[in-house]
């Protein structure tokens, strides 16, 4: 491929993404699969890579390639130290370096963010923030990044202050496919106003969520609740927990979300009912830009 200059990777517990671009970031090609860090062994990362940019790569021309997400976790390809918060993503990066066997390949891995008190890391999150970041420099408020593991995040003056996550995705996951509720809930249906109903009983109540899950279960068996109205309620109830949790993250304030699927969707309905309009941003877009930028900042190009 004549114009690439660089190659971007976001490499997930779960899925690869990578993107070919020339000197500008422009996209020249991309690509998506479900080789995930989680299905690898350390010896594959370089090999799979390499099959899946063959077609970008000729003769011995050297390609920067970065990536961010899990690539870097212990488990991953090569760990890549957390940076400490509070952290200026527009003025700082931390990478690693891996050393390939083949020497066409220039790979760093991008560094997560921790946060010593409470408690609390990230992987992959920082560098959509950064991508947010490099469009709307000015941006003073909360990020919400809804997923497996929902990060709520302080953003001040280009710097993540700090940061707290939930397991919401997850537990929610654990509950649908693998409690007793599975059997009230397999549905994919849905109702926003019990969606709805059910954050607010969960943010006012949220000491009564365990007994609220079983009563999912018994209304499917005593009183024979339609299993979308289960299954959204279940949801309701998780998120509401959380907002309780994260009220001194949103409440009063600016907030962004940043999601590509229903989650982005979900979260704002859920937001709304609590009196908070929170912006939409594409995800996605977001990975791509923050890894433009910290493909800059290591490179010295602004």
């Amino acid at each position: 491929m004549k114009e690439l200059y660089w190659i971007a990777v976001d490499w997930g517990s779960s899925n690869l993404r990578v993107w070919a671009l020339d000197k500008r970031h422009k996209i020249l090609d991309s690509f998506s699969s479900s080789d995930g860090m989680l299905s690898l062994e350390i010896v594959e990362f370089e090999p799979l890579l390499l099959e899946k940019i063959s077609n970008w790569v000729a003769g011995d021309v050297n390609i920067p390639v970065l990536c961010c997400g899990m690539v870097g976790a212990k488990q991953g390809w090569l760990e890549a130290p957390y940076a400490t918060v509070p952290y200026n993503l527009m003025q700082d990066t931390d990478s690693v370096k891996v050393i390939c066997r083949d020497n066409r390949l220039d790979v760093r891995i991008l560094g997560g963010l921790k946060q010593n008190n409470p408690a609390d890391v990230m992987r992959g999150e920082e560098t959509q923030i950064r991508g947010f970041l490099s469009v709307f420099s000015d941006f003073d408020g909360i990020i919400c990044l809804p997923g497996t593991h929902t990060k709520w995040v302080h953003v001040s003056a280009g710097e993540v202050v700090s940061f707290r996550t939930f397991i919401s995705g997850e537990l929610f996951a654990l509950m649908s496919n693998y409690s007793v509720l599975k059997y009230s809930v397999n549905s994919d249906g849905w109702s926003d106003q019990e969606f709805k109903s059910a954050v607010s009983e969960s943010i006012s109540n949220p000491q009564k969520i365990f007994s609220d899950f079983f009563k999912l279960r018994a209304d499917d068996l005593l009183n024979k609740v339609a299993k979308s109205v289960l299954r959204s309620k279940l949801s309701g109830y998780i998120i509401g927990a959380e907002l309780a949790g994260a009220k001194p993250y949103w409440l009063g304030q600016n907030v962004v979300i940043l999601a590509d699927n229903n989650l982005s969707k979900t979260y704002k309905a859920a937001l709304e009912g609590q009196g908070i309009f929170a912006q939409e941003v594409d995800a996605t877009k977001c990975t791509l830009d923050g890894l433009s930028q910290a493909f800059s900042l290591i490179h010295g190009r602004h």
